[in-house]
């Protein structure tokens, strides 16, 4: 499904940009570092034990277990999506690349090419809870905790038809 805020053909050629699939392991270790400037940029709340954990993880138990996209420019990836079963798992741009079209064009490309219609959002989040709703995305639901249980409510959010 496209929406008028999320058509993939509406990004400006200007951004020099493309959305491939991922190139699997080797390509984890620059995957980890855009996650490293994404969320050293927005997750200011994460604690700082949490945040390592999760990035120990990263390419050994979360990657793995999603469809990987990859927004890249000039041949270099800046951002990266993760995608299972209609959800968007994971979706971060590097810090660099913030604010360029890098994120709008990896959600285009998921909600259009591989069906996404949910995504989960950190609650203290707010530049990403306003990056969903501004797609179209509405908040659905709470959880108190993380997926693992960790003390970071999540937004469920669904995109609005």
């Amino acid at each position: 499904m496209t929406t008028p805020h999320l058509d993939p053909d509406r990004v400006p050629e200007s951004l020099d940009l493309s959305v491939r699939p991922g190139a699997g392991p080797e390509e984890y270790p620059r995957l980890v570092e855009i996650w490293r400037s994404a969320v050293d940029a927005t997750h200011a709340f994460l604690a700082e034990d949490d945040r390592a954990r999760i990035e120990e993880r990263l390419a050994s138990a979360y990657l793995p277990h999603v469809r990987v996209l990859v927004a890249e420019r000039a041949g270099r990836a800046v951002g990266f999506a993760g995608v299972s079963d209609g959800a968007l798992e994971m979706l971060f741009v590097d810090a660099a690349d913030r604010g360029t079209g890098v994120g709008r064009a990896l959600l285009a490309h998921v909600v259009d090419r591989c069906g996404v219609t949910t995504v989960d959002v950190n609650e203290q989040n707010a530049q990403a809870l306003g990056f969903y709703e501004r797609a179209g995305f509405t908040v659905t639901g709470r959880s108190p905790v993380d997926d693992e249980g960790r003390p970071y409510p999540l937004l469920h959010l669904t995109l609005s038809r």
